[in-house]
């Protein structure tokens, strides 16, 4: 249920998606009253994030969420949160409401049940959803490999997020699990660099979606998924 967007420069992508983004959460506004957007960390992002922090919305009627966050204090420069509030939660985007995954807990399982309170608060199907893919195939905390995989993938768990501890990667984490993912009335995945490219089409072929994650969101039906990648 995908489509493949490929614009030749990231500047490019940016002004497309930020615009695509731009006319959801209006288009939500208008309708709903409120508009939802979930995103994600890591580096790609930030040039999006800086767009849509200086577009003139009724941010103030804007939720934004994260779709996963490191186990880490909101100032740590690995936190989502903290990447969030610096580059996205800042000029225009200022005036919107931030949910975030962390909790005062001191562990991501001990913080499930606040953190799904939390994330209760947040009208959903998300109006926006923005996805990463690492070199692995994961997607959000969505890990192979991973102890509670399919827990955080059955779509008849009831749950809306699920502590993770990736075998590889550092830090314990905090995931929307699959069903709340797919909550979401459009799916964005942002890709940057050839290798990227080659890991989703190696996702679009033949094979198991546990050895690859982001398989579980590229399969499904319910939920449209743009793929915008640039070299």
């Amino acid at each position: 249920m995908e489509q493949v967007l490929e614009f030749p420069t990231a500047e490019l992508l940016v002004t497309a998606l930020t615009e695509r983004i731009r006319e959801l959460l209006q288009h939500a506004v208008a309708r709903r009253g409120q508009a939802s957007l979930a995103v994600s960390g890591g580096t790609t992002p930030i040039p999006l994030f800086v767009r849509l922090a200086e577009m003139d919305l009724p941010w103030d009627k804007v939720t934004i969420s994260l779709v996963d966050e490191r186990w880490v204090e909101a100032k740590d420069p690995a936190s989502n949160e903290n990447l969030v509030r610096t580059y996205l939660l800042r000029h225009q985007a200022a005036a919107a409401r931030f949910i975030p995954m962390k909790t005062e807990d001191p562990t991501a399982v001990q913080g499930e049940e606040t953190c799904a309170l939390w994330q209760q608060q947040i009208s959903r199907p998300y109006d926006c959803l923005l996805l990463g893919m690492g070199h692995d195939g994961h997607t959000a905390s969505l890990f192979p490999g991973a102890h509670n995989l399919e827990a955080a993938v059955d779509l008849d768990s009831g749950k809306i997020c699920l502590a993770s501890r990736p075998p590889a990667a550092p830090y314990e984490r905090m995931t929307l699990t699959l069903p709340a993912i797919l909550a979401s009335r459009q799916i964005f995945l942002h890709l940057q660099g050839e290798a990227k490219k080659q890991i989703v089409a190696r996702a679009l072929e033949a094979g198991d979606a546990e050895e690859m994650p982001i398989r579980f969101i590229l399969r499904q039906q319910s939920t449209p998924v743009t793929i915008y990648w640039s070299p």
